[in-house]
């Protein structure tokens, strides 16, 4: 199809699609997204004078992205997976790992065959069975984490004091990494994933060109592969039941992962368990928080609550989207796809279609079905969903324990991020059981 065919989008909505601002006005972008769904589904996305990146298919239906999500042959992940891969953070990225457009190598950008044998690597590790296992250890964590909130009441930010801190201890657990060490992968983190926020990192990033973070971002890499090195060579000589000690001694196809591979695995471990997890848990309690009647239902009826982690992480959708290329010419949506073209799968758009939710900016505990893509769909689906799914479970069990009733105190913020996004403040008065 020739270009001036495409049905492109206007420069202002164009922007929005890739400003991280735009996700933290979040009815602002709903109503955009909205909007799309209707008049164009399957739109095409070029830059600006002041954000340049490539060109790209924005889809935004269910029915699309779902699709894409599970044609794995069609739709690849390389050569790169997310929007804020602008033009000069490919190139430096290709400076920085020796000609990869990746600065991080991981699950999330590998696609068949050594995806599934990667991912093999510590599949049954996130499984029911065995994260039964740990559940008193997450329990312990759940416990001290809401009484730190007790001890603090009845005024709190929450995001601060339970939903930001409770999922990177229990990952950091999992990895094997000490206590004492968690506040620098929480930095870590947060250079990685944050920079476009100024409350989230306190580098002065917002101020700075895209090159600038670029480099910062592979600082953060570069301080995360050290300590993972380390890391590596301590399990390797005294193996323990963690995560960590799976990856280090991981074999595939007979051989060692190479230093770069296992550095990617356990970056995206750390940084992908604990963000996520935060910005469902805050959704759920803002949710609640903001319906006295549905805490008051769930804290008498604890059968409710598994339909609340549900809709919470459909609700908040923190992983807002993910990029595919096209392997060869083909259509979504009706609308053609030449090949090699790059796309956004944007799962905001997509969980909050109403062709698949009835009132879907609505919180509705009893949603069901809840098929919602929060966590991908088919091969790419994420590894540690039972893992999220379970740690939000136990934390409001102890919540539910310790709080007779809550409220807020003010007014709820969402970060700015166009990739991982939730809350970063949700203000809280409550009353302790």
């Amino acid at each position: 199809m020739a270009t001036q065919d495409k049905p492109r989008l206007d420069p202002d909505t164009a922007r929005a699609v890739i400003d991280p601002e735009s996700y933290a006005e979040w009815d602002g972008i709903l109503d955009i997204f909205d909007r799309l769904r209707e008049e164009t589904p399957v739109a095409w996305v070029e830059p600006d004078d002041t954000l340049v990146h490539p060109p790209f298919w924005l889809v935004t239906r269910y029915d699309d992205v779902m699709r894409m999500s599970k044609d794995n042959a069609t739709f690849l992940n390389n050569p790169h997976s997310v929007v804020f891969s602008l033009t000069e953070g490919l190139e430096f990225a290709k400076q920085f790992s020796g000609g990869s457009e990746h600065m991080v190598a991981s699950l999330v950008t590998f696609d068949a065959p050594i995806h599934m044998k990667y991912r093999k690597l510590t599949q049954e590790w996130f499984m029911p069975k065995n994260l039964r296992g740990i559940e008193d250890e997450i329990r312990g964590i759940a416990q001290a984490t809401v009484q730190r909130m007790v001890d603090a009441g009845p005024q709190v930010d929450f995001c601060k004091l339970v939903s930001a801190p409770y999922p990177l201890h229990v990952v950091m657990q999992i990895l094997g990494v000490p206590e004492e060490d968690e506040p620098r992968m929480l930095m870590l983190t947060q250079q990685m994933f944050g920079g476009s926020d100024e409350d989230l990192n306190q580098s002065g990033m917002k101020d700075l060109p895209p090159e600038a973070i670029t480099q910062i971002v592979a600082g953060a890499v570069k301080d995360f592969e050290a300590y993972f090195a380390k890391l590596t060579a301590e399990k390797r000589a005294n193996p323990t039941g963690d995560v960590a000690s799976t990856i280090a001694n991981a074999v595939v196809d007979g051989e060692p992962l190479n230093d770069r591979d296992m550095m990617g695995y356990y970056i995206i471990v750390a940084a992908a368990g604990h963000d996520t997890t935060s910005a469902s848990t805050a959704g759920a309690m803002l949710a609640l928080a903001q319906d006295p009647e549905q805490w008051a239902r769930v804290k008498a009826d604890r059968s409710l609550l598994p339909g609340i982690v549900e809709e919470a992480i459909r609700w908040t959708t923190p992983v807002q989207h993910f990029m595919r290329t096209a392997a060869e010419d083909t259509e979504v949506g009706g609308q053609a796809i030449a090949k090699g073209d790059w796309l956004m799968m944007n799962y905001v758009a997509a969980n909050h279609d109403p062709a698949h939710f009835d009132d879907p900016r609505s919180f509705d505990a009893a949603r069901s079905p809840n098929r919602h893509l929060a966590f991908g769909a088919g091969a790419h689906q994420c590894l540690g969903l039972h893992l999220a799914r379970l740690e939000m479970r136990i934390l409001f069990e102890v919540l539910l324990d310790r709080i007779e009733s809550v409220e807020l105190a003010g007014e709820p913020a969402r970060s700015k991020s166009t990739f991982v996004g939730g809350l970063k403040t949700l203000p809280l008065r409550f009353t302790a059981a």
